[in-house]
């Protein structure tokens, strides 16, 4: 996520059984698999590794960028994505977006789940946003193993850039013609989901695609907020401005968490959602467990009932 200074500007059902169980059970429109955390983690472990061994961190124009835009698609590519990476340019440096989509679903629909990859320069990057990217990518991973059949077409997203203004995803959806933008039914992001100190926001953008999140939350007996803290400082706003319905989740930046929320979430109150946001210490060691896998779990389930 931005800092503010940055600123810029029903169909069918699936079909009711699914080649190959998931987790020892199959996969429906209304039931998203368990997504194992240690899955996730193991993704950041591994962006930790890349920042590690170039500099670091992962930022826009870097090595350390390259390689986990690389790391990313070798395992969509396995999964059996269809992965396009677009370039752009940023300050004389090449930036990718890395776009997967999933064979299948009607092409006049699609359901767009995104994260921004990149990093600052200022450390490794692990909550803002590796904790968001390695929870789509795992999502994206159980739709492979569910060999999912859903009725919308599903795309995920990994952007570049977002760091310096949101240039990877603005430069996507400038890039797409006018049919094009119409056809995407919902574009979903998510921007940090595992702070240490975490609440539970969740986007207002849209109402149908905040009711499917606050629903989720409020089954699991989670309060939610809504999410202002970094309106308009992600990659949703290129979308909401070109009037791509969008929605989304963010456990907390820099803000400090009150004692009502405290109450609710648990957690220090008086103390920042992410202490080490921005900063070098946002390594594997900065993510609340709890929080990222209540996130990526309300992200498979937005993404398999919104896709049926």
């Amino acid at each position: 996520m931005r800092r503010t200074g940055l600123a810029v500007g029903a169909c069918t059902a699936l079909a009711a059984t699914l080649l190959g169980p998931v987790a020892g059970a199959q996969a429906t429109a209304s039931a998203a698999p368990d997504i194992p955390v240690a899955a996730v983690k193991a993704h950041l472990d591994r962006l930790q590794a890349v920042a590690d061994a170039h500099g670091g961190n992962r930022a826009h124009g870097t090595a350390g960028y390259q390689a986990s835009v690389d790391y990313i698609k070798e395992k969509l590519d396995a999964a059996g994505f269809t992965t396009t990476v677009q370039e752009f340019t940023r300050n004389g440096r090449t930036g990718r977006n890395l776009i997967a989509d999933w064979p299948g679903g009607g092409a006049d629909r699609t359901v767009m789940a995104g994260a921004h990859l990149d990093s600052v320069t200022e450390g490794p990057g692990i909550n803002d946003n590796g904790s968001a990217a390695a929870g789509i990518l795992e999502v994206a991973l159980a739709v492979s193993r569910a060999h999912l059949e859903p009725a919308k077409h599903l795309r995920f997203a990994w952007w570049g850039a977002e760091e310096y203004g949101m240039v990877g995803s603005r430069h996507y959806v400038d890039e797409l013609s006018a049919d094009d933008r119409g056809k995407i039914d919902a574009y979903l992001n998510f921007d940090m989901i595992g702070s240490p100190n975490p609440g539970y926001f969740v986007y207002d953008d849209d109402a149908r695609l905040e009711k499917v999140f606050k629903d989720h939350f409020a089954a699991k007996n989670i309060a939610t907020e809504v999410e202002t803290e970094g309106d308009g400082r992600s990659d949703h706003a290129p979308f909401k401005d070109a009037g791509v319905p969008v929605g989304g989740l963010f456990s907390g930046a820099d803000h400090i968490k009150t004692a009502e929320q405290a109450k609710k979430w648990g957690g220090t109150a008086g103390k920042a959602f992410d202490a080490c946001y921005h900063a070098s210490c946002d390594t594997v060691k900065n993510i609340d467990d709890t929080a990222l896998g209540n996130h990526t779990a309300a992200i498979a389930d937005a993404v398999w009932k919104l896709a049926s």
